[in-house]
């Protein structure tokens, strides 16, 4: 009887921690620098970006959040080292006078092992995901505002 009593104890303590490193695992959360979360994140947005721009790019993040599978981030491309990007130069020349520079915001899915593209804008004006049916359903927090 002792031995069962403890047998639970130990199971309903190893359970709760479990649950404890899911839940913290689930929150909302900027990927910090160096990790593989947020490398692979900023991976899965480059390939969209250097064609339009042309490669190599690497990306100054001005916000970026993941949780729940989703992961939201604006960044803004540069060439390595920190070089500008001349957006009359790259696939935007027609619409570089419109836009807000080259700031770009993604929007990706956690699926088949990999972040997926699933949305993304190049020089947004607006804050164009509010009101959008397909930003209502991902989690709070995940955007700036």
């Amino acid at each position: 009887m002792k031995f069962q009593k403890v047998a639970i104890v130990f199971l309903s303590s190893l359970l709760l921690l479990w649950a404890g490193l899911a839940a913290s695992a689930q929150t909302v959360h900027e990927p910090a620098r160096g990790t593989g979360e947020r490398k692979e994140i900023l991976d899965a947005v480059r390939p969209m970006m250097e064609a339009r721009v042309g490669p190599p790019v690497e990306f100054v993040v001005n916000w970026m959040r993941s949780g729940y599978g989703w992961a939201f981030v604006q960044v803004s491309p540069q060439r390595p080292g920190g070089g500008a990007i001349d957006p009359y130069r790259t696939t935007f020349a027609s619409q570089a006078e419109y836009m807000d520079g080259l700031v770009t915001y993604a929007l990706l899915r956690y699926q088949f092992n990999r972040w997926n593209l699933i949305d993304f804008v190049v020089g947004p004006t607006d804050v164009f995901w509010q009101g959008d049916p397909l930003y209502a359903q991902i989690p709070p927090g995940l955007t700036p505002y």
